[in-house]
């Protein structure tokens, strides 16, 4: 066991070319994949906590439910969708960066859209007469509650992060794992501790646990700023 610790150590401390790939592409392929989920998620929130609609409460509970989407079955159905006989086979995009990400996506939209309807929900609560009188269209509600919640939006947007990274199952299936292509953190930990190469796992396992507690830690105390200086 310390003889696995310290050859962890030692492939992060060397910065060994295989760990470092590894994390790249994981971080790269996260940014990607928080980004589309950002410019989807955050205004899909945003318009279900202010719009009305017939069966809003049933697309609240739909979002929510959706946070909890199996990874394996999101990587079966993407998979469906780009292999050979899939509608976008012609892409060519199966077992690649551009596959993961579009997993990544649909497993991280509901999410940030869950966690934005819930902090737009209760700034609508206190603004929602005030726009009114304005005569504020959906989409400058929209907007307007976007820009001021931004700091607690960013939580969520942290949140997809967290989630991105510790993704496996979906990606394992539309990635395929290749070495130097598609191989992540979680990939490359799964595959590399069934190979018995476990100073590589726990490197990689020490740098995926380091990236998720400080997501966290910056989620939280940025939470807790924006509480006292906005209230």
């Amino acid at each position: 066991m310390l003889d696995t610790l310290r050859e962890a150590l030692s492939l992060l401390g060397h910065l060994d070319n295989q760990v470092v790939a590894i994390v790249w592409l994981s971080f790269k392929v996260g940014i990607a994949t928080v980004t589309l989920a950002t410019l989807i998620g955050l205004p899909l929130g945003a318009l279900i906590a202010v719009a009305s609609f017939p069966g809003r409460g049933a697309a609240t509970v739909f979002l929510n439910g959706m946070m909890g989407l199996p990874s394996v079955v999101v990587g079966v159905v993407v998979y469906l969708f780009l292999s050979r006989s899939g509608p976008f086979g012609d892409l060519g995009l199966l077992y690649s960066p551009p596959a993961m990400i579009l997993a990544q996506t649909v497993l991280v939209v509901p999410l940030m859209a869950a966690l934005t309807r819930q902090i737009v929900e209760d700034a609508w609560r206190e603004y929602a007469t005030e726009f009114r009188s304005m005569r504020f269209s959906l989409r400058d509600s929209v907007a307007a509650l976007l820009y001021d919640c931004r700091y607690s939006l960013v939580v969520a947007v942290l949140a997809g992060m967290g989630r991105s990274l510790s993704e496996v199952g979906a990606v394992m299936i539309v990635g395929g794992n290749v070495e130097g292509y598609t191989r992540v953190m979680t990939t490359a930990i799964a595959l590399e501790t069934a190979k018995g190469d476990l100073p590589l796992s726990l490197a990689l396992g020490m740098v995926l646990l380091t990236v998720v507690l400080l997501l966290n830690t910056a989620a939280y105390r940025l939470r807790q700023w924006a509480m006292r200086k906005y209230g």
